[in-house]
């Protein structure tokens, strides 16, 4: 029987601007400004606005927005595997370049993880291109939360699968339970 390990704990982020961040569900109207912050995050794959409309509505549940005075200021996209609802599949995070280096990356995932639809989640997954450093940073130190028991394995190959044509994107599958009692 698997049990929960201790969940994500938020850094502290500026203590008297705390009070100024929402992390919430995206609504259907936040499906513009999503695309537009997603826009201003390379090397993050821009999808079409319609997919971040999407996102928006099909998949809030399982996505958070982060706001600041009313101003967008991180989206983390993300899906229950449908073969594997334990699983927790981060599609893209984004962070505006105005709100980097403060920890709202690690903060909005926290948040995700605690929803009390998302408590049963048992793994994290992404995929990373080699040379994305923030996520590798970011999931690196989810995974520490955890005991660095994560595995990196090769998802997509750049030559057999992009045809040369998108970077390699390696898969980043973290337990957050563990199976010991």
């Amino acid at each position: 029987m698997a049990i929960a390990a201790p969940r994500i704990l938020c850094p502290d982020m500026d203590s008297d601007t705390t009070k100024k961040w929402i992390f919430r569900e995206p609504l259907r109207t936040d499906g513009d400004d999503v695309y537009a912050l997603i826009t201003e995050c390379p090397p993050l794959d821009i999808n079409s606005s319609y997919c971040n409309f999407l996102q928006a509505t099909h998949f809030s549940k399982t996505c958070v927005l982060a706001e600041k005075d009313g101003d967008l200021a991180g989206f983390i996209s993300g899906y229950q595997k449908p073969d594997e609802p334990n699983t927790l599949f981060i599609w893209q995070v984004a962070v505006s370049p105005r709100y980097r280096g403060k920890g709202l990356a690690f903060s909005m995932l926290a948040t995700l993880l605690e929803r009390k639809n998302l408590l049963h989640i048992e793994f994290i997954e992404t995929t990373i291109t080699k040379e994305n450093n923030a996520s590798w940073s970011l999931f690196k130190k989810i995974d520490a939360q955890y005991g660095n028991q994560g595995q990196i394995t090769t998802f997509l190959d750049k030559e057999s699968h992009f045809k040369g044509k998108h970077d390699t994107e390696y898969l980043y599958r973290i337990p957050l339970k563990s199976s010991q009692k």
